[in-house]
């Protein structure tokens, strides 16, 4: 197999013109060219409103040698070794593999263990994902919050109510990303996530694509259990406790609980679990209409057949602070993601088609321990809850939304500018800026005033800020050997919940690298079921 890169194509063409672009670069006919795929598509904006995707294309040819020679330097020769489990180990296990937790990492953990025979028990606190679609939604209409089945909790993890990106930075030697990416696209996500440079599915498809997986996983042996929370544990039993009083035993329980299951790791620390306060960062949904964004971006408001347009921006200030974008939905919506009674989040949502009229991104600083304290593991969480307390009444229990006009100048904004809020749940005119402690506010302030450099309009008055953005990575990590296990060796932390990942894709493969550990360490000949006691 060969690869060029560098085919560059305006965004209208046809696949008639890549084609003929590509035999026109390797200078060579029609019928040598036995078979191509797209490796990956980028969009090149430089001389924006001339745009062009740019292209590497894998293909096999006639006369191999001869292009080689013909185009040295221009296209290369690779050979990818497709990803594969490793080897099974010796060690028995009795009775199947314990996932904690059906997030992206729960879930691929399950379905690689499940494809290698090891029948694993997946445990999830909250409701499949077709009945959490159906509760989120209530709560969205009413504001009845389901502790256990919402945004954060249930089927499919905090990632099924995003826009469901599918970009990761995690270096990949081994062919992880590639295969989370081609597993999706079996289960029903488009073709385009393998080559697209921004991936995402959305999340209308990530619902269907969830249950298309719980259900192959369930063919191949593996079992789940919604509803079911695990309360507590048994180290030396090597026991779990579900709901207050069944009892699992099992020799490997992988904790993919995800970054808000604040209740669990409470648990967890009473019971002498080891863990530490990390970093992560806080702030607000900005809201810009998604023309504005367009235009800074595409050179155009009509934008034609290009998606809708994204960005990604970070400033460091005087004082230190990085402000950055995160989770940025082109077209997309804010969302009530509140898990907790009293307490309220927001994050970004969109569809596949990301059709909506705003553009939504969280803008956030990074807090450290030094900022709410290193002594408690959990200092982070409550840090957290605060700011959730603080918005919930800001909003009286809805989403609290501010022009940022008047988050410059520390009032209650009354009445909306040209911008009118894309939200799914009740919102409330309030003030944001009261949400955070100064030095925060400030620096959040600073950071878009300074964005606005790079996209014209960005800090405009009437650009609306929602509050608060505290969920965008777990507030602990759970440290765990080379073997991926924590201080008590039968458990196996995984995860965004654990500090190992930061998104969908990341997620996944850190399932996959603790399922990898399990396969390594123990045969797969193990019981049907567990031992219950």
């Amino acid at each position: 197999m060969l690869r060029i890169n560098q085919l560059k194509l305006p965004v209208a063409h046809t696949q008639e013109q890549l084609e003929k672009k590509l035999l026109k670069t390797l200078k060579a006919g029609k019928g040598e060219l036995k078979q191509y795929y797209i490796r990956k598509r980028s969009l090149d904006a430089r001389r924006k409103p001339e745009l062009y995707y740019v292209y590497s294309i894998d293909f096999e040819v006639e006369h191999e040698e001869r292009i080689l020679k013909q185009l040295k330097g221009k296209i290369q020769k690779i050979s990818e070794r497709p990803y594969s489990a490793p080897a099974h180990g010796t060690e028995h296990l009795s009775g199947r593999p314990v996932i904690i937790g059906s997030g992206p990492a729960g879930l691929f953990c399950a379905y690689l263990l499940s494809r290698e025979g090891y029948r694993p028990l997946v445990i999830e606190r909250g409701a499949t994902v077709r009945e959490r679609k159906e509760d989120v939604e209530l709560f969205w209409k009413n504001g009845i919050l389901d502790p256990d089945s919402n945004v954060q909790f249930g089927e499919g993890g905090a990632g099924t109510f995003s826009d469901g990106k599918l970009n990761t930075l995690v270096k990949d030697p081994e062919g992880r990303n590639r295969f989370v990416l081609e597993t999706f696209v079996r289960f029903g996500a488009p073709e385009d996530i393998l080559w697209e440079q921004k991936p995402h599915i959305g999340t209308d498809i990530l619902i269907d694509v969830v249950e298309a997986m719980r259900e192959e996983i369930k063919k191949s042996g593996g079992e789940f259990l919604f509803h079911s929370q695990v309360t507590d544990i048994i180290p030396e039993e090597k026991t779990l406790v579900i709901n207050g009083n069944e009892k699992i035993r099992t020799d490997a329980a992988v904790l993919a609980i995800g970054h808000s299951a604040r209740d669990t790791f409470q648990m967890l620390c009473d019971r002498g679990f080891h863990m530490e306060a990390k970093s992560f960062a806080v702030g607000v949904r900005v809201e810009h209409s998604q023309s504005l964004i367009d235009v800074n971006m595409y050179g155009r408001e009509e934008r034609g057949k290009l998606p809708a347009a994204s960005y990604k921006l970070t400033e460091k200030l005087d004082n230190g602070r990085g402000v950055y974008t995160f989770c940025m939905c082109p077209g997309g919506y804010v969302v009530n993601a509140s898990s907790e009674p009293g307490h309220l989040a927001v994050n970004g949502m969109s569809y596949h088609g990301r059709a909506g009229e705003n553009a939504n991104s969280a803008v956030i600083v990074t807090v450290t321990p030094e900022d709410y304290g290193q002594d408690d593991p959990l200092s982070g969480v409550q840090f957290q809850r605060e700011l959730e307390r603080k918005a919930w009444e800001a909003g009286k229990g809805n989403i609290p939304v501010q022009r940022f006009e008047d988050f410059c100048k520390n009032r209650k904004t009354v009445e909306l500018g040209r911008i009118k809020p894309n939200v799914k749940g009740n919102y409330s005119l309030a003030n944001v800026r009261d949400i955070f402690p100064d030095e925060l506010a400030g620096s959040l302030q600073k950071g878009i005033g300074q964005m606005n450099r790079k996209i014209q309009g960005f800090a405009d008055p009437d650009v609306l800020l929602s509050g608060v953005e505290s969920r965008t990575s777990s507030p602990v990590r759970i440290p765990r050997d080379e073997e991926f296990r924590s201080s008590i060796p039968w458990i196996y932390p995984c995860g965004e919940g654990a500090g190992y990942a930061g998104g969908i894709t990341s997620a996944a493969m850190d399932g996959l690298k603790v399922a990898e550990a399990i396969i390594r360490k123990y045969e797969a000949g193990v019981c049907s079921q567990n031992f219950n006691v």
